[in-house]
């Protein structure tokens, strides 16, 4: 394929890196910032070979956090599943702190590695789309200190969590990538300190609900101060490992129209975090007509998104910079979406601080693995039937790729981290725990273990097909037929559809083009996008159609199927149209639900 840049890294020699430059260099946990941290990005040394033990010898440099296999690493070397990808670099610690902790922190290593601290273990991490963190107090030193990693990736050939990841790239399945591919970071710590806040909106009862959980099992006395626009509404004194409630008097509820953020400051003993939170509702209702709606705050509302992927033509899943991951949600929200379903990854913590602070509902997907998929049962032969011919029971676990129980136990294992990790995020409003059947099975148990972990947001079962009767939506991907929603026992979501595809020349690269219609032009694109919304969106709003989400943001190697081109350079329809169209769903929604007013 041929190379492109987006406008972040337009210029830059993807070759040979600025040893200077420091990447991503934002601070990358919003939730839960402390003023002392050190980024870790930048110029590492790396090698790939089949010997898993540590070693001295180097094949050259890689720019952290940018997987091998892309442009933006300076290496694009594709990791093989009997390789083992090595790093190296050091880090100086001018005095070891008495009385304090040094936390390493990883934001996503894929799949499995192995961490080394000056020649000494550090610890070890399975799974590549979730953080994790290492205390290495006990093994550095005044000076230098020599930190390693020993990575491997089994991408597609296992059962581990892989999204679209593939070594044999096309169609709607990606370059797969490995290593470290989010911010590398550490950060002194009090010997007693915050290891994560759990906060949760009690919408109905002015209240947000407040854990604080340490490093320590027993209750120490706690302070949280809480501001609105920098003005200091409460403060409180309580004990952490407790849940508490604090009322939030007069508060002003967070919405994509209007994304109003409370900032909180909890101090323990020596150790001060600040975080934030919104007051917002998500509920499955009926509306004033008797049919099942998605409700914001107690209303009504229509989520209008798009399928956002969230990859990038020189660094795959690793956004080229903070700016371009602001550039998709604002592009997004200026044409007049409210939504952003997140396909099947995990992004840095930031990208969802920027839907929160912009206002950009987010559907999250899990992370999918499994087995090979058989493609004709999982994707094709869905599509060729009826809805009620979808209905198979996805206790088989087979035929869907499912056979290993070790690959079912880590799902179960994953869904909880990444609820917790994700757990604070305001715009989340529901969950996808399977897509299209890819690694799908016991979808029943796992909405289960959602709601226990989570009450306050709604589940999208199975999103496509394979439906198993559960969740919060009856969720239908249609590229191919007319759409017409289906009144049932649960919300009507058109959860993918369109997909419609134009290739720009110079500013996509596919191997072979793929997508749902072709067109040449902005204007014949932009007049087939509008039939679409007119005969699928709008008439389905009075059946109780509450939710679309158009595929997709952005091409992506070889789907040339994004309102975006690859690069980001060129929107291939009309932006007037599109805004225009989206004025009128809403419209036709408020009309039929005295819903969300704009």
């Amino acid at each position: 394929m041929a190379k492109l840049t987006t406008p972040w890294t337009a210029g830059a020699d993807l070759q040979h890196p600025d040893p200077a430059g420091i990447p991503l260099s934002e601070y990358p946990r919003p939730s839960m910032i402390r003023d002392e941290y050190r980024i870790l990005n930048g110029i590492w040394k790396y090698r790939i070979d089949r010997e898993g033990g540590r070693t001295g010898r180097f094949d050259g440099e890689i720019l952290v956090p940018f997987s091998p296999e892309t442009a933006l690493s300076g290496v694009e070397r594709i990791l093989q599943p009997d390789q083992y990808l090595h790093y190296f670099r050091t880090f100086d610690i001018e005095q070891v702190r008495p009385r304090m902790r040094l936390l390493l922190h990883f934001g996503g290593v894929d799949q499995t590695c192995r961490v080394y601290i000056n020649g000494r273990p550090a610890g070890s991490h399975e799974g590549g789309y979730l953080a994790f963190r290492l205390d290495i107090t006990d093994l550095v030193r005044d000076g230098s200190n020599d930190l390693e990693l020993v990575c491997r990736d089994l991408s597609d050939t296992s059962w581990h969590a892989r999204g679209k990841q593939t070594l044999q790239p096309g169609g709607m399945f990606y370059q797969a990538q490995s290593g470290i591919w989010k911010t590398v970071w550490m950060e002194w710590v009090p010997d007693t300190y915050i290891t994560g806040l759990r906060l949760t909106p009690v919408f109905a009862d002015s209240m947000i609900e407040l854990s604080v959980f340490t490093n320590e099992k027993k209750r120490i006395s706690a302070s949280a101060v809480i501001r609105d626009d920098e003005q200091e509404i409460r403060e409180i004194h309580f004990y952490t490992n407790d849940r508490i409630y604090i009322h939030i008097p007069d508060f002003h509820p967070w919405s994509p129209e209007d994304p109003h953020l409370y900032t909180i400051e909890i101090t323990m003993g020596r150790d001060r975090v600040t975080g934030y939170f919104a007051m917002r509702s998500f509920e499955r209702r009926r509306d004033d007509k008797g049919i099942l709606r998605f409700f914001l705050n107690g209303r009504p509302y229509f989520c209008n998104g798009l399928l956002d992927q969230g990859y990038w033509p020189e660094s795959l899943m690793t956004p080229p910079s903070d700016e371009a991951m602001v550039y998709d949600i604002q592009t997004a929200k200026d044409l007049g979406f409210n939504t952003l379903r997140k396909h099947i990854k995990i992004e840095p913590e930031r990208w969802y601080w920027h839907c929160d602070r912009l206002g950009m509902l987010v559907w999250q997907d899990l992370v999918n693995g499994g087995r090979s998929y058989n493609m004709n049962f999982v994707t094709y032969m869905p599509n060729g039937l009826t809805w009620t011919q979808r209905n198979i029971r996805d206790s088989r676990y087979k035929l869907f790729g499912r056979q290993d129980p070790e690959g079912r136990e880590e799902y179960y294992r994953e869904l909880q981290e990444t609820l917790v990790q994700l757990g604070n995020t305001a715009s989340i409003c529901v969950w996808v725990p399977f897509n299209e059947g890819w690694g799908q099975f016991d979808a029943s148990e796992a909405t289960r273990r959602i709601r226990a972990l989570d009450r306050t947001r709604l589940v999208d079962e199975a999103s496509g097909w394979f439906d198993q009767k559960g969740g919060d939506f009856l969720s239908v991907h249609n590229y191919f037929r007319h759409y017409q929603a289906a009144v049932s026992d649960r919300i009507a979501a058109l959860t993918e559809y369109g997909g419609y595809s134009r290739l720009i020349e110079g500013h996509s690269c596919p191997r072979r083009t793929y997508g749902y219609g072709s067109y040449e032009t902005e204007e014949d694109l932009t007049r087939a996008y509008e039939k679409l919304i007119r005969t699928d969106i709008l008439p389905n709003i009075c059946r109780g159609l509450s939710a679309a989400v158009y595929t997709q943001v952005s091409d992506i190697e070889d789907e040339v199927n994004g309102l975006l081109t690859w690069d980001r350079k060129k929107l291939k329809m009309k932006a007037s149209v599109i805004r225009r169209l989206n004025r009128m769903i809403y419209k036709e929604f408020d009309r039929r639900t005295g819903g969300n007013k704009r």
